[in-house]
């Protein structure tokens, strides 16, 4: 899996471990997907756990995902494992398009088979640039999906700046899903350009939602929804920031334990330093 530790997401696997999906990259920066258990007493991965070779790996020339496979989340519904990912292909006018893949385990998450070498939710009239990083629950028979889509590339000194935000579709089945274009999460400052990840929970009837922006540097924001289509976003605590997350804090994603929340998230250069875990009390 050679670099990297980028986008965890979290399932519990046993009554007191989890096993993270993660992604990693090899020699040539393509992102491949992998997975580690993590004992939830010690906050600690299990030695000798991470998978030696890709679960989820680049598919073939000149399919959406050649140039990587980045973890988006994980349903677990009727004994399959639905694993939601983001296609990487490079691109010469701007630097790379992207667009939402799907593997299915039919083995409790120890191999995926791609559901197609097309992407289950690619760009259209809605989403003309490109789509990526779905959020995906299923509530009473609905698959519910809020996900990242561009609204343009902007040339500047730096070279291209991507204008991503949040929007939301939803599913009968979890592979063909309808999109009208309807926005979960706009910018709010002039200084946001781009939203990393979003992950979706319903906790006793609310939706709650942690992801990340981007105006100098990607930092961690949360909101909150009644009905998960109109949210409020809202100021939270965050974790202090030490070395290895000093320049970024991006990508996080919650999983309940008890009576308290774990935070798995990333720090700097994407997830070039791994990932790390916090943790805050449950509201009763």
């Amino acid at each position: 899996m050679g670099v990297y530790g980028s986008l965890p997401f979290a399932v519990t696997d046993t009554p007191r471990s989890a096993r993270i999906f993660f992604s990693g990259r090899d020699e040539g920066n393509r992102a491949s997907i992998a997975a580690c258990s993590f004992d939830l007493d010690r906050l600690a991965v299990i030695s000798d756990s991470i998978t030696t070779e890709p679960l989820v790996g680049p598919g073939p020339a000149g399919t959406f995902d050649e140039s990587g496979c980045s973890v988006s989340c994980l349903v677990r519904e009727k004994g399959r494992w639905f694993l939601y990912y983001t296609g990487w292909m490079l691109g010469r006018t701007v630097p790379f398009y992207l667009a939402v893949g799907l593997a299915i385990s039919d083995d409790g998450g120890r191999t995926f088979v791609k559901h197609s070498m097309a992407p289950i939710l690619d760009r259209n009239e809605v989403d003309p640039i490109l789509t990526a990083s779905p959020s995906v629950l299923v509530v009473d028979g609905l698959w519910r999906m809020w996900y990242v889509s561009a609204v343009r590339w902007e040339g500047g000194r730096d070279g291209s700046r991507h204008h991503y935000l949040i929007k939301y579709a939803q599913s009968r089945d979890g592979i063909r899903w309808d999109r009208d274009g309807r926005l979960a999460i706009p910018f709010r400052t002039p200084d946001e350009y781009a939203m990393g990840r979003p992950h979706v929970v319903r906790d006793a009837g609310l939706y709650r939602m942690w992801y990340c922006i981007r105006g100098d540097r990607y930092r961690l924001a949360y909101a909150e929804s009644n009905d998960g289509l109109v949210w409020r976003r809202c100021d939270a605590g965050f974790p202090a920031r030490a070395d290895w997350d000093a320049e970024m804090q991006a990508y996080p994603m919650v999983l309940r334990d008890g009576g308290r929340w774990l935070m798995f998230y990333n720090g700097n250069r994407y997830g070039a330093t791994g990932f790390g875990c916090a943790t805050a009390e449950a509201e009763p």
